[in-house]
């Protein structure tokens, strides 16, 4: 169900972080660069290694697009290289000049978050290299940062072991001790919980400590209801401290790293084991699964990077297709809409759709008609947006039903791709539609709308193979 695909020991001491873009993975390591390789064959690119730092590189990050790559190191320095030729974009010194242990780019690209030995966190522009905000953690040094997926909130982990909860003004919303004997790592789910009786956004959000324990908490953020952290439960299984924990991109998995030298995935719905991994011979430091392919990468004091790959459909997955299935169907109820609606950035229409009593089948029948004129609603921007909307859940429904993976159709055509490739949104679509689509002069993105900062369009081998795999499995 998971083998062990390659193993890269390039580095010359503990490899101390790793992170997937589309098509590339980083490491950085105490040895003071980064490494970058390509997903299709995991050869190193040409300008790597990067380097610049002059001490230990603690923790590396792409931006979303995956076209910038930010480095943090023992030197106070936060680096931002161009991934396409390895050259540095910009330097940006922690104003005390303390060691940085951690740094994490905004859902949006627009911020990066560096965190401190002394305790300060810099909210930096990621546009203008300037420092936005800056702030502090009472006691510690700053060790672990993660986003929300919706960019309202990020979480820093401190190694007193508390966890802070900032919005994106820098102001502290709230802080618990999380791990007794500090903490080391934490990553919020993509995908939201639904609350039944509100009809709230949450997200999952997963800490590990030097206590050998991983713990699970419930976050959510409104300008309604406020800011609230709940506790949801403890993973077991490891029996040392844990050092590193990573959602997969579905949010269905989550993967921890141990002093005990296992790697372990959990299936995130029944919070059982789903594999364990003791391949490394130290401590394991870094946990990454990537964004479009069933990969992980685990790196340790052993010096390695090992790369795995997961069979297309694991129990998890097929269980995970089969609720989808069951959800993208009219059978939705009034509160999974307004789940939905959340997850959407449409949070302000909640209130209304529940008023009409607009349950799954409601929505998938909605025009433009009957949401200006039995919703009310005015904005002609918002009626289109919500129909946008809608019409892509209508083609995941079709999608679900034919049994297609959604990350081998073509956002543009909603045809299985023959020939993927990446566009600088770091989206992957068919060659053919999107070199159509640039070539009416549509200098943006299919998917966000924004300006493409580049029409060059990579080749995504690692997709194609994935796709040729699912074909040769399907139509046998």
């Amino acid at each position: 169900m998971v083998k062990l695909i390659h193993t890269l020991a390039d580095h010359g001491d503990d490899v101390n972080c790793c992170a997937f873009s589309s098509s590339l993975l980083a490491t950085c390591s105490l040895d003071k660069t980064i490494r970058l390789y390509s997903l299709s064959d995991f050869t190193e690119l040409p300008h790597s290694p990067l380097k610049f730092h002059t001490y230990a590189v603690h923790c590396c990050c792409f931006s979303p697009s995956g076209h910038v790559l930010a480095s943090c190191s023992t030197d106070g320095t936060t680096v931002l290289w161009n991934t396409q030729n390895g050259e540095t974009l910009a330097v940006m010194e922690q104003p005390t000049g303390s060691p940085v242990r951690v740094c994490q780019f905004s859902p949006d690209s627009t911020c990066l978050v560096s965190g401190a030995a002394d305790g300060t966190v810099v909210l930096w522009n990621a546009q203008s290299y300037k420092l936005y905000r800056c702030g502090s953690v009472k006691d510690g040094s700053l060790v672990a940062c993660a986003f929300s997926p919706n960019g309202n909130l990020f979480v820093t982990g401190s190694s007193c072991g508390d966890l802070t909860v900032w919005d994106d003004k820098m102001r502290c919303l709230h802080s618990e001790k999380a791990h007794d004997l500090g903490i080391t790592c934490c990553d919020f789910s993509s995908q939201p919980v639904s609350d039944g009786e509100r009809g709230l956004q949450f997200f999952r959000l997963a800490s590990c400590g030097q206590d050998c324990q991983i713990k699970i908490w419930v976050v959510s953020f409104t300008h309604i209801f406020g800011f609230e952290l709940k506790y949801k439960s403890t993973l077991s299984g490891h029996c040392a401290p844990v050092l590193a924990c990573a959602f997969s991109h579905n949010g269905q998995m989550l993967v921890s790293g141990s002093v005990d030298k296992s790697v372990i995935v959990y299936d995130t719905n029944t919070e059982s084991v789903l594999h364990t991994l003791t391949q490394h011979t130290r401590y394991v430091t870094s946990c990454a699964f990537a964004p479009n392919t069933l990969l992980l990468a685990t790196g340790s004091m052993d010096k390695t990077v090992n790369i795995w790959q997961f069979d297309l459909e694991t129990p998890c997955q097929a269980r995970s297709t089969e609720d989808q299935a069951k959800q993208f169907t009219e059978d939705w109820s009034e509160d999974d809409v307004s789940v939905w609606l959340c997850a959407q950035g449409l949070s302000d229409l909640v209130g209304i759709f529940k008023m009409n009593n607009i349950d799954g089948r409601e929505l998938l029948n909605l025009t433009k008609e009957s949401l200006a004129d039995d919703l009310k609603i005015e904005s002609l921007g918002l009626r289109s947006k919500v129909l946008r909307k809608i019409e892509e859940l209508r083609t995941k429904v079709k999608t679900l039903s034919s049994g297609i993976p959604d990350e081998f159709l073509c956002p543009i055509t909603r045809e299985l791709m023959k020939d993927p490739v990446i566009a600088s949104d770091g989206y992957s679509y068919e060659k053919e539609a999107m070199e159509n689509w640039i070539s009416k002069k549509k200098r943006t993105s299919p998917m966000t709308n924004l300006v493409l900062p580049s029409v060059v369009l990579t080749p995504n081998r690692t997709l194609k193979m994935a796709i040729s795999r699912w074909l040769e499995t399907h139509q046998k």
